[in-house]
């Protein structure tokens, strides 16, 4: 042993470790696949090339879920019908009948409003659409022309007819004026509010159906009335062509001429 052994006894224990592997070469190989052997799994991906599968998986965005459920979910309506599902005419075969329908926004913005029907050659809607403010409601009367059955085959009243109405809304800006060509331009937003389904009733009977459907045409009527009237003056009258008449100055001009016309008597 030499003197820097003796100072250094780890040293020394060092190189008679080496010595022994040097050796037993067995016990280096035994000592390495001893650690290659601990975790086995690891050793695999790694020799073919697979990659680890401890990370987790990149989540996708909360956006196209929501999307999706979004697109499940039914359109909110913008309106409430009344009738919600039925328009209802009375029988009466080779005439024109008409029925009626109430509109009420109940919606927060302008909701523009559209009727659709199978049969446009016998139907017909007044007002066909228009754009109701939040809260406005509007009576909307429904015409149609009632054929005679075929092969004088008895109507059977009370049930569903073929001819069906389909009434749409669509969210708009305050300030727009109806227009058909408003609904095509964005079909997107285009919500269908409610198909509704004829129903013939018995023109001569009594049901509720019939009442109410009398009570909802003269109030449809009493509406239209009121949209023909002239709003009422609120500032000074005008007549003619820019000529504005203030009650006080007209007033005045008939004093005048009361004065004048005394004046005269009096030195007559």
């Amino acid at each position: 042993m030499t003197i820097g052994d003796r100072q250094n006894p780890s040293v020394a224990v060092e190189k008679k470790k080496k010595k022994l592997f040097k050796l037993c070469p067995f016990w280096q190989r035994r000592s390495n696949t001893s650690s290659s052997t601990q975790n086995p799994s690891q050793n695999y991906r790694s020799r073919h090339g697979h990659r680890n599968t401890d990370v987790s998986p990149v989540s996708k965005p909360s956006s196209t879920i929501s999307s999706v459920a979004r697109s499940l979910l039914p359109a909110r309506r913008r309106l409430r019908l009344d009738p919600s599902s039925y328009l209802y005419f009375p029988y009466e075969p080779g005439k024109q009948v008409r029925s009626a329908i109430k509109l009420k926004n109940t919606s927060k913005s302008h909701t523009a409003f559209k009727f659709q029907t199978t049969a446009p050659k016998s139907c017909y809607m007044r007002p066909p659409g228009g754009v109701l403010a939040p809260g406005e409601s509007v009576f909307a009367t429904v015409f149609k022309f009632v054929e005679h059955p075929e092969n004088n085959e008895k109507q059977q009243l009370n049930q569903k007819s073929k001819v069906k109405f389909k009434i749409m809304s669509l969210k708009v800006k305050p300030g727009v004026e109806y227009v058909p060509e408003l609904f095509d331009e964005q079909k997107d937003q285009v919500t269908v509010e409610r198909v509704l389904r004829v129903i013939f009733l018995d023109a001569e009977g009594s049901s509720a159906a019939m009442e109410k459907l009398k009570r909802q045409l003269d109030e449809a009527e009493a509406a239209v009335e009121a949209r023909k009237k002239p709003p009422p003056e609120t500032g000074p009258r005008v007549v003619g062509e820019g000529l504005v008449i203030d009650e006080w100055k007209e007033r005045r001009e008939k004093y005048l001429a009361r004065q004048q016309v005394e004046a005269i008597d009096s030195s007559s």
